[in-house]
């Protein structure tokens, strides 16, 4: 018997919108709208796109011992996070693997007292039942852990999302890269940080899911704005060469084999004030003070053939190194780029690997990310 696939608040502006609607991670989401992929992608670059991101887990840690628990369970400093101030994150199992990667957000005192607790998380849909049971096993007894699954998630990115957000509250051009408050939307209270995962400027937005249509048609009405799908997301991470969990980060990979150390701050790293004390921090140790066996990179391709998730990499003796992780044409650097995993001594950049496709070699070349370069407002 096939499972009932969830749905979003905006399922019925979705329909009105002309989407087409695929099943992702338990849920019935958009993966485009009438003008296609490309063109919503483009848009995203060069004005605001819309994303209903509602699918992902919001949770809230309530209590004064919140940051210091939740450092138990990521090698991230959170306890020094200021208030109204985002951090990248991850979940860590005993041997350095990657759970579930997600935003932290230190909440300011007006957004506590509305509701989003000492801490406010927002982790991947995919794992937002096991990041739960996760938080509730190991520092259940610390903090009060809450699902917040009575609240929607917009995003908002481009270059004209501020103009498009202001003209629904001028404060929140305040806000920088990596920080958040509460803020009255089309009649609303939303917490709203200036982050995303495009690459591009812009927000994110927690709004109760009764108010969410209300407040997604408030900014489709604005001329800068138009709606786009999971298709879009992923071509636009990628250009941004960030990571999809359970294809280019999973439970196999450390954070340093997937180039993810810049997320974790000196005080938590080896000689740090609070070194370990997190899953796996022995492994995740030995391969910062020494190698790990492979490492995430970047790949363009030298000929015009998409290379997909899977493919198999080869060396120039036709030996299989590793595979690929993501893969696609990208609309804004027109040409074909992946992310893989690759051994350390074929890591480096201008290095030629071959991949697999249809039969065919084609080659490669090991490329620094970001493909396409990030613009956020700092």
């Amino acid at each position: 018997m096939t499972a009932t696939l969830a749905r979003t608040p905006l399922h019925a502006l979705h329909q009105r919108l002309g989407a087409r609607m695929v099943p992702f991670a338990g849920y019935e989401m958009p993966v485009q709208y009438r003008e296609g992929l490309i063109a919503e992608h483009k848009h995203c670059r060069s004005a605001a796109a819309l994303f209903d991101v509602s699918h992902m887990g919001q949770i809230r840690l309530v209590g004064a011992d919140a940051a210091a628990a939740l450092e138990h369970l990521v090698p991230v400093d959170v306890i020094d996070l200021a208030p109204g101030r985002q951090r990248y994150a991850f979940f860590t199992n005993a041997s350095g693997g990657i759970l579930d990667d997600l935003m932290v957000v230190k909440t300011p005192p007006d957004a506590k007292a509305a509701g989003f607790g000492d801490v406010f998380l927002v982790v991947n849909a995919g794992c937002k039942d096991a990041d739960l049971l996760h938080l509730v096993t190991h520092i259940g007894h610390r903090c009060q852990v809450v699902a917040m699954p009575e609240r929607a998630l917009l995003a908002l990115q481009g270059p004209q999302a501020v103009r498009a957000l202001s003209a629904l509250n001028p404060a929140v051009a305040q806000l920088v890269f990596m920080s958040g408050g509460l803020y009255e939307l089309a009649g609303s209270r939303c917490f709203v940080t200036r982050s995303g995962y495009t690459g591009e400027d812009g927000y994110e937005i927690s709004v109760p899911a009764a108010d969410a249509e209300r407040l997604a048609q408030a900014l489709l009405d604005r001329p800068e704005v138009k709606p786009a799908g999971l298709g879009a997301r992923d071509t636009l991470r990628l250009e941004a060469g960030l990571c999809l969990y359970g294809h280019d980060i999973n439970e196999t990979t450390t954070p340093v084999e997937a180039g993810l150390t810049w997320a974790m701050q000196k005080v938590r790293r080896p000689g740090g004030a609070r070194a370990g004390g997190y899953p796996g921090a022995a492994e995740i140790e030995k391969q910062l003070t020494g190698s790990p066996p492979s490492r995430r990179v970047g790949l363009t391709g030298l000929e015009r053939m998409p290379v997909r998730e899977g493919a198999v990499l080869l060396d120039a003796q036709g030996r299989e190194l590793g595979r690929v992780t993501s893969g696609t044409i990208a609309p804004t650097v027109d040409r074909p780029i992946a992310m893989a995993y690759l051994p350390v001594d074929h890591a480096q950049p201008q290095h030629e690997v071959y991949a697999e496709v249809r039969g065919k070699r084609l080659p490669m070349r090991v490329t620094p990310m970001p493909f396409n370069p990030h613009r956020y407002w700092k």
